[in-house]
């Protein structure tokens, strides 16, 4: 055997998808002896199920709990049977020819323990972690404390990435990234493999720390190019990324370069970690928790500068300060829940919701306000003076928070998106309806021709830069098949920086990309055309339940004389106000819909707790169209349907 892929894989199922389908040329066209193992730690995406059937020539090893890298790499390695060993990321794509050139560098180098590659991201960047040295104490204090930045090109302050040897060209290096190592599997059998004490990061550089300690050398290999998305499995900008890998970095230190000579080291570290994980933390406390509570401290403070403005244009009028004192929070509380339910503290900010749950909330307290006795009525126009500063002050927010990278602006690629397919008019037929069946069709705009003479197509890949100046486009979807994944490495790499880019593989059901290296890519598949996907619509739905629990509780004493059960239905009542359930829920146990919690009544408006008479074919139906169709609106018309049935 000649080479053995060994791959982790966590949650990233279309991610591996495209990477096992770039694996299976790169071995196939060649003619590589070679074996393909997954270690699948635990992952709750249902990735064996789905891809074991397009995949038989993959050996799946299947664990029971997330045992982290270097353990599930040991487990996959103790089954290999080939010459080389590589361990590779499952959100990679490898050109057709990686592997032969990779092993033809080691015929040609003896000295030769292992080798990295040249990396990109998603956007086609280049990724600097795949060169570096190794962390001594002075290059990782240079990185921690932020020299690196300042200085990349320097041999002493930007050692870390190595960023003065030229990316282009083959170097030997200290350290390889785990992203992809090639290994000769007789230099494993003398150092040992990955050290299992590193959970998630440092193995790779304890393992190229003990490859040169044998007496091998690693190279950067620079003749081939591969994707890395990144950031699929760890959000780089999470505090548990910052703790993870600086504690793997002291552990490293403190594991080779002793605990005398690394202590102060190790203190100083320490005082970094801190340091990066605080400000992390600022960040991760603004984006998910802060932010409402700064927006609160927005609203308040502009329903207050209104009454001040208002008082002073209408002297003559006098307000209650207990009256305001109460009014203002519960002003602030309904416009915090529509922003909520509006989708304004997602991941991506879009300003149009922000403009929608002003509207709702500010339309929403005027219908209030005018159902109030008249004795406890101030002006409306302290609900709109109040409303308008609001609005302003939080867009000022947001604004200041985007040009911080604690938010992304996602209003053009969300709302105006422009795609064009690269592909033959076939490939372009089959991810037309791909498109489709996720409900993102309105996207594509054109295709780009693969081949020079086709005389249909909008442009040629080869000349997408000219492209931008005829056409207004966003986004690009590389089709393999007519196009090589080389081919496709290649183009990413001249995309215009305002260009983001997807991939589809042929035969696959997905498409995936990413245009950050710091955060989760995206894929688009057919359960992107569930509604229920959609955070929004979960959200909608889960305000039903509340809505409908709450009224249902308060009225209690009515529902003894209507409900059959009515402590059962108190029960469920309790049971879906505090999350533990759902009013509507499925009637089977379909694993490719977008979760639900355990329902009381099922998608075809038959109670969970009764004998479903329906064949499970037409339940599997049932249970689809609920999910792609989704409305707030079907829960109740379901709801009021078995509560009808339940009074009589």
């Amino acid at each position: 055997m000649d080479l053995s892929i060994i791959i982790v894989n966590y949650n990233v199922k279309h991610f591996l998808e495209q990477c096992l389908c770039s694996v299976q040329k790169a071995i196939v066209n060649p003619g590589l002896k070679a074996e393909v193992l997954i270690t699948d730690n635990n992952s709750s995406d249902n990735s064996i199920e789905y891809l074991q059937p397009k995949f038989p020539f993959v050996k799946f090893i299947q664990n029971k709990e997330n045992n982290g890298f270097a353990k599930a790499c040991n487990q996959a390695l103790a089954l290999s049977t080939g010459k080389y060993i590589l361990f590779l990321n499952p959100d990679t794509i490898v050109p057709e020819d990686c592997f032969a050139k990779c092993i033809s560098f080691f015929d040609k180098h003896a000295d030769a323990g292992a080798l990295g590659i040249r990396m990109i991201d998603g956007s086609g960047k280049f990724l600097k972690e795949s060169k570096r040295a190794f962390p001594d104490p002075f290059t990782s204090l240079y990185k921690l404390f932020g020299l690196s930045k300042l200085f990349p090109r320097s041999r002493t302050f930007g050692k870390y990435h190595l960023e003065y040897l030229d990316e282009n060209k083959n170097h030997e290096v200290d350290v390889l990234a785990g992203a992809f190592i090639m290994v000769r599997k007789d230099v494993l059998e003398k150092t040992g493999s990955f050290d299992e004490n590193f959970f998630m990061y440092g193995e790779d550089i304890d393992l190229s720390y003990r490859i040169q300690k044998a007496g091998f050398k690693n190279y950067y290999f620079a003749e081939s190019s591969i994707i890395h998305f990144k950031g699929e499995s760890t959000r780089k900008t999470s505090l548990n990324y910052v703790r993870m890998f600086y504690s793997a970095m002291a552990k490293f230190v403190h594991k080779h370069y002793g605990s005398n000579k690394a202590g102060f080291f190790n203190f100083l570290v320490h005082i970094a970690i801190w340091i990066r994980a605080i400000f992390s933390g600022i960040a991760r406390f603004i984006e998910r928790i802060g932010l409402p509570l700064i927006d609160a401290c927005f609203i308040l403070l502009s329903f207050f500068i209104a009454k001040i403005i208002w008082s002073d244009v209408k002297p003559q009028i006098r307000y209650v300060d207990q009256m305001l004192l109460i009014a203002f929070p519960l002003f602030t509380f309904m416009y915090l829940l529509v922003a909520y339910y509006a989708g304004l503290y997602d991941r991506k900010y879009k300003r149009p919701r922000l403009i929608q749950s002003t509207l709702v909330a500010t339309i929403t307290l005027l219908a209030a306000y005018s159902l109030l006795p008249e004795t406890y009525r101030f002006s409306r126009a302290i609900v709109l003076i109040g409303a308008a500063l609001s609005f302003v002050l939080i867009s000022l927010l947001r604004r200041v928070l985007m040009n911080m990278d604690v938010l992304r602006d996602s209003n053009m690629e969300d709302i105006h998106p422009k795609t064009l397919l690269a592909a033959s008019p076939v490939e372009y037929e089959k991810t037309l309806q791909l498109m489709k069946e996720a409900g993102l069709q309105e996207r594509v705009i054109g295709r780009i021709g693969v081949d020079n003479t086709d005389k249909m197509a909008v442009g040629d890949w080869k000349n997408i830069k000219t492209l931008t100046r005829d056409i207004a486009f966003s986004e690009i979807i590389f089709c393999e098949g007519a196009l090589s994944f080389r081919d496709i490495i290649e183009a990413l790499q001249q995309l215009p920086e305002n260009i983001t880019a997807k991939f589809h593989a042929s035969g696959s059901n997905s498409i995936v990309g990413s245009d950050s290296k710091d955060a989760s890519g995206e894929t688009l598949t057919i359960e992107n055309g569930y509604k229920l996907a959609d955070p929004y619509n979960r959200r909608l739905k889960r305000l039903v339940d509340i809505l409908f629990s709450f009224f249902c509780i308060i009225t209690f004493p009515i529902q003894l004389f209507l409900v059959k059960r009515p402590l059962a239905f108190l029960k469920n009542c309790f049971s879906v106000l505090f999350a533990n359930k759902t009013w509507v829920g499925y009637a089977t146990e379909e694993k490719y819909l977008p979760p639900l919690r355990n329902g009381i009544i099922a998608s075809n408006g038959i109670p969970l707790s009764q004998r479903q008479q329906w064949p499970q074919e037409s339940l599997r139906m049932s249970d689809q169209w609920y999910a792609r169709d989704y409305e707030p609106a079907n829960d109740l018309k379901l709801l009021w349907k078995v509560y009808r049935h339940s009074s009589r």
